[in-house]
C-alpha cells in the first residue's frame, strides 16, 4: 500500500477514538495487531513519518489492507489487542520465546480423587493446580504428600455401589500403610474429601494452616498419652517444615502479590515474574522475548504479564513492577521505592539479568548439553503430547535407504532415557524384496527387528518411529499385526517434508510446535537415523563395487577377495601385484588364478 493511497483512500475514513487496528499482506494473512488512543493518528504514523526502524518500513511495505475495532476506552483496546495476539500469533508482534508446557497438580473427579502430576490440561470437570515451573520441586512436593497423608493411587472405579458389593480388595499399599483402603470401605469419602482439601493448601503454598492443624492434633495425641501416634504427626510435621524451609521468604507482612521486571538488549528483552503466596516465592519464571517493531518497554513487559498471569492462575490483587503499565485484570499496580516490595522488585531483576547472562553464555559457546531431568522433562513433555500411556524411555526409529534400486539397506537407531543408546543400533540388509520397494523394505526390517526381540524375549519400546508418510506407516503396522504386537507399542509414522505425525488409521496428521522440545527430540533422532543409515549404504555400495570385481574371478570367494582389499586397499593396487606378492598373500594356488586374470598374456613363472 503506497503512502498515496493510504491518504486519498483510508485516512480519512479513520475514527478519533480508541480502538485496535489489524494490518494484513496480500495474501491476506494478519501482519501486525496494535492499540491506539486515537485510531486515526497512530494508523497514519505508520505512513506518513520516515521510518528509521528496517523493520517498520518492511511492515509497512509489506501492509495490503487495514482493519480496525473501536473500543470504549483505551483498556479495552489492551485487552482486545492481547486476545487477537494470542490467537492470530502476527509475524510482527513481540515473540514470546517460550514452548515449554508446565506440570500441574491434577486432582481428578471421581470417588476418592486421584492426585497426580500431568502437563496436559483435559477438560474433564478434573481440578488443576499450578502451573509449576519446576517438575522437581513438585515431584518433592507430591513425595512429601504422600509420606504425610495416605491416599490412592489405583485406577479402580470406587462407586459407591461398587465397594458396598465387595467388588475390590486392598493392595500392598495399604498393608504398608500408604492408603487407608477407600476401596473395601474401610475409609469414608467424607474423610477422604477432607486429606484432599488438605493437599489442595498444601499445593497451593499455604502451609502454615495445615503444620497449625497437625500440631493441635499431635497436642492431642499426647494429652492423651497416644505418643505412637503423636510420633507420626511430629515426623509429618518436620518434613512440611522441611520443604516450607526451602522457600524463598521475603516477607512475613506481604501476604499475595506478583511481581514482573524487565532487562531489555538490542532487540531482545528478558522478562522475570514471581508470584509471592504466604510471604513465600512459589512460582518464579523468566521468559525471553523478541522485539519485532520499536515496542518500549512498558508494552512488553505489559504483554508478558497478560501472557504469564494466566498460566499460573494468579490470585493476587497487587502487581509490583518497576514503571507504569496496563493490565488485563483489575489490578493494584505498585511502584516501589522502598520497603519489601523494593526488595521483591531488586531480587526480579537479579533473576532476570541472571537469566540474560545465561541465555547469552549459551549462545556463544552454543551449549546444547542437557542433565537426566532435562531429559526425563522432554520425554514427559513427549508423553502429553503423543498422548502416550507410558513414558517413552525407549524409542526406536527405523528408515530405508537405497541407490537407484541397488544395495538396499535399513537403519533403526534407538534412543533410551532421551540420549542415544548406539550399542542397541542396528542396520539390515534387505533379503526378501527385489527393485525398489520402500513398503515392503519397511515391513520386512520391522518384522525382523520384532521377531527377534520377542524370540530373545527382550523389552520392547514404548514409541516405534518410522521416517516416511502413511504408506511406510502401514506397511509397518501390518508385521506389528501379524506378530501379535498391536496396542504393545506406539507406532507413528514421521512425514519427511512437513515433520507431521501419523497415527496408523488417523485421516490427519498431529503437527507440533515447530520448535517445541518434543518436534526437537523426534528430528534428532530422525537425523541420527539419517546418518546412521547413510554412512552403512555408503560402506555397503563401497564395497559392493569392490568385491564384486574380485569375486567375479572363478575360484575366488568373498574371503579371499576380503584378504586382498584389507592388504592392498584397492583393486587397482591388486592389478600391480607381482605373482610372488599374490602368493604371499593368499596362497600359490588362489595367487595364480587372481595374476592369471588381470594378466592374460603374461608368462606367470615366479
Amino acid at each position: 500500500m503506497t503512502k498515496e493511497y493510504f491518504q486519498k483512500n483510508i485516512a480519512s475514513t479513520l475514527p478519533h477514538a480508541p480502538g485496535v487496528y489489524k494490518y494484513y499482506g496480500s495474501d491476506k494473512k494478519i501482519l501486525y495487531v496494535g492499540k491506539a488512543k486515537d485510531l486515526r493518528k497512530r494508523v497514519t504514523s505508520y505512513f506518513v513519518k520516515v521510518q528509521d526502524n528496517r523493520k517498520t518500513a518492511r511492515l509497512v511495505s509489506l501492509i495490503d489492507t487495514v482493519e480496525w475495532t473501536i473500543t470504549n476506552n483505551e483498556h479495552d483496546a489492551f485487552l482486545l489487542e492481547n486476545s487477537l495476539i494470542k490467537h492470530f500469533k502476527p509475524a510482527y508482534n513481540i515473540s514470546l520465546k517460550d514452548d515449554k508446557t508446565y506440570p500441574y497438580v491434577v486432582i481428578k473427579k471421581e470417588h476418592f480423587p486421584r492426585v497426580f502430576l500431568t502437563r496436559r490440561m483435559i477438560r474433564d470437570g478434573s481440578e488443576y493446580i499450578g502451573p509449576f515451573t519446576s517438575v522437581f520441586v513438585v515431584r518433592e512436593l507430591l513425595n512429601i504428600i504422600k509420606e504425610t497423608i495416605p491416599l490412592r493411587t489405583c485406577g479402580l472405579n470406587l462407586t459407591p455401589a461398587s465397594i458396598e458389593k465387595g467388588k475390590f480388595k486392598v493392595c500392598l499399599e495399604y498393608h504398608l500403610g500408604n492408603c487407608n483402603g477407600p476401596c473395601e470401605g474401610h475409609q469414608s469419602e467424607a474423610a477422604y474429601k477432607a486429606s484432599i482439601d488438605t493437599i489442595r493448601q498444601l499445593v497451593k503454598g499455604n502451609l502454615g494452616p495445615v503444620i497449625n492443624a497437625l500440631k493441635e492434633e499431635m497436642n492431642t495425641h499426647v494429652s492423651n498419652l497416644n505418643f505412637e501416634a503423636a510420633q507420626l504427626l511430629k515426623v509429618k510435621i518436620q518434613a512440611l517444615q522441611g520443604y516450607q524451609s526451602k522457600s524463598t521468604v521475603i516477607s512475613s507482612h506481604l501476604i499475595n502479590t506478583d511481581v514482573a521486571s524487565i532487562i531489555t538488549h538490542e532487540d531482545e528483552a528478558f522478562v522475570n515474574y514471581m508470584v509471592v503466596t504466604e510471604g513465600k516465592i512459589i512460582h518464579s519464571k523468566s521468559i525471553k522475548m523478541e522485539r519485532k517493531l520499536e515496542e518500549t518497554p512498558e508494552e512488553m513487559l505489559a504483554y508478558a504479564v497478560a501472557f504469564l498471569r494466566p498460566k499460573f492462575h494468579s490470585q493476587s490483587k497487587e502487581l509490583v513492577v518497576p514503571f507504569p503499565v496496563d493490565t488485563v485484570d483489575e489490578l493494584q499496580v505498585t511502584i516501589p521505592i522502598t520497603g519489601d516490595r523494593k526488595k521483591m522488585l531488586d531480587l526480579s531483576f537479579k533473576n532476570a539479568e541472571y537469566f540474560r547472562e545465561e541465555q547469552q553464555h549459551k549462545a556463544r559457546l552454543l551449549l546444547r548439553d542437557k542433565t537426566h531431568e532435562d531429559h526425563m522433562e522432554i520425554l514427559e513433555q513427549l508423553q502429553d503430547d503423543l498422548q502416550l500411556t507410558e513414558l517413552p524411555a525407549h524409542i526406536e526409529c527405523f528408515d530405508n535407504s537405497n541407490f537407484q534400486g541397488s544395495f538396499p539397506v535399513a537403519a533403526m537407531v534407538c534412543f533410551k532415557d532421551g540420549v542415544p543408546s548406539k550399542k542397541d543400533y542396528r542396520h539390515f540388509h534387505i533379503k526378501t524384496v527385489e527393485g525398489i520397494n520402500d513398503f515392503a523394505s519397511m515391513s520386512e526390517i520391522v518384522k525382523r527387528r520384532y521377531k527377534r526381540l520377542m524370540d530373545e524375549e527382550q523389552p520392547l519400546p514404548q514409541l516405534v518411529i518410522i521416517d516416511g508418510g502413511k504408506g511406510q506407516l502401514g506397511a509397518a503396522m501390518q508385521s506389528i499385526e501379524e506378530l501379535g504386537l498391536t496396542g504393545r507399542m506406539t507406532v507413528v509414522g514421521l512425514a519427511k517434508r512437513e515433520e507431521s505425525i501419523f497415527y496408523p488409521g488417523d485421516k490427519d496428521p498431529l503437527q507440533l510446535p515447530y520448535n517445541g522440545q518434543s518436534l526437537l527430540l523426534i528430528r534428532r533422532i530422525r537425523d541420527e537415523v539419517h546418518r546412521f543409515g547413510i554412512t552403512f549404504h555408503r560402506d555397503t555400495r563401497s564395497k559392493g563395487t569392490i568385491k564384486n570385481e574380485l569375486e567375479d574371478i572363478p575360484g575366488i570367494g568373498g574371503k579371499t577377495a576380503q584378504t586382498l582389499l584389507q592388504t592392498y586397499r584397492s583393486v587397482t593396487k591388486v592389478k600391480q601385484m607381482t605373482l610372488r606378492e599374490l602368493t604371499m598373500t593368499i596362497g600359490a594356488s588362489k595367487a595364480r588364478v587372481v595374476y592369471e586374470y588381470f594378466h592374460p598374456d603374461e608368462d606367470q613363472s615366479l
